[in-house]
């Protein structure tokens, strides 16, 4: 799917999208799948870091890549790349970017054609609001999904937009959650000790109870209980977790009960 940039020709040593439309001898001509109307050359000299044969025997018509540029013709509209250049990681990380963004384009702009809305409408008014304040449009549509319309009021998304596109979220974008476990050991040698210890408890999943994270405490064996933390946010999670870690020391020194933790791998 081709995207839309609000600029009109990326920068140098940004990574870019491109589908391979004619190879030569001498190197490659491609399209930009984020700057549409953008011509990038690909020169033999950048196609790859090993000694090949042909540049045949690496780039085909069709072919998706990440390139970087190497350098831009402001005057030209065009630029010239490497692929030699990019790493595998920033590849991974750059197509997984290009796909997350490509899939909530054509679900907004699903909402758009509906609303009887244009492309360029739908790209001024929704998506690059939503890149702009959450990073990408898709991560902006999954806070939708837990946060609702504030996560799109937010973004500065006009009113007549925010129920359609909470209705198109809730059904067709899905959400991973992220989960982190650990287990408390908790003795306490007074006569009331297992008191204690429930009253331990009880304070802690009180402070780890959230509306973005799912809470469950329970004893799996003498002197072991387990708590299992479930949201969409690691970093929530981590944040929610160390504040019961908190409370629970505060509250063992308080309660004179023993207490160490140790988290699970999951």
């Amino acid at each position: 799917m081709k995207l839309r940039s609000r600029r009109k020709l990326p920068d140098e040593g940004e990574l870019v999208v491109a589908d391979v439309v004619e190879v030569h001898d001498h190197g490659a001509y491609l399209e930009l799948m984020e700057f549409p109307g953008v011509n990038a050359y690909l020169p033999w000299s950048e196609v790859a870091t090993k000694a090949i044969r042909s540049i045949k025997e690496v780039l085909r018509p069709n072919l998706r890549l990440v390139v970087k540029v190497i350098r831009v013709y402001s005057n030209k509209g065009s630029v010239d790349v490497s692929l030699k250049r990019v790493m595998e990681g920033e590849k991974r990380r750059k197509m997984m970017y290009y796909k997350r963004y490509a899939k909530a384009a054509a679900l907004i702009l699903g909402v758009a054609a509906r609303m009887k809305k244009g492309e360029e409408e739908a790209y001024k008014e929704v998506i690059w609001k939503l890149e702009e304040a959450y990073g990408d449009p898709l991560t902006g549509l999954e806070r939708a999904v837990i946060e609702g319309a504030r996560a799109l009021e937010n973004a500065g998304i006009p009113k007549a937009w925010v129920e359609p596109l909470l209705e198109m979220a809730k059904t067709h974008v899905k959400l991973k959650t992220a989960k982190i476990s650990g287990v408390f050991l908790l003795r306490s040698r007074a006569g009331e000790g297992v008191y204690r210890i429930k009253e331990l408890l009880k304070k802690v999943e009180e402070v780890a109870k959230d509306e973005n994270v799912r809470v469950r405490l329970y004893y799996i064996g003498s002197p072991r209980y387990r708590i299992d933390l479930e949201g969409y946010d690691y970093k929530v999670l981590e944040e929610r977790l160390a504040k019961v870690l908190k409370t629970a020391e505060e509250e063992a020194k308080r309660l004179g009960v023993e207490m160490s933790f140790e988290r699970l791998k999951e």
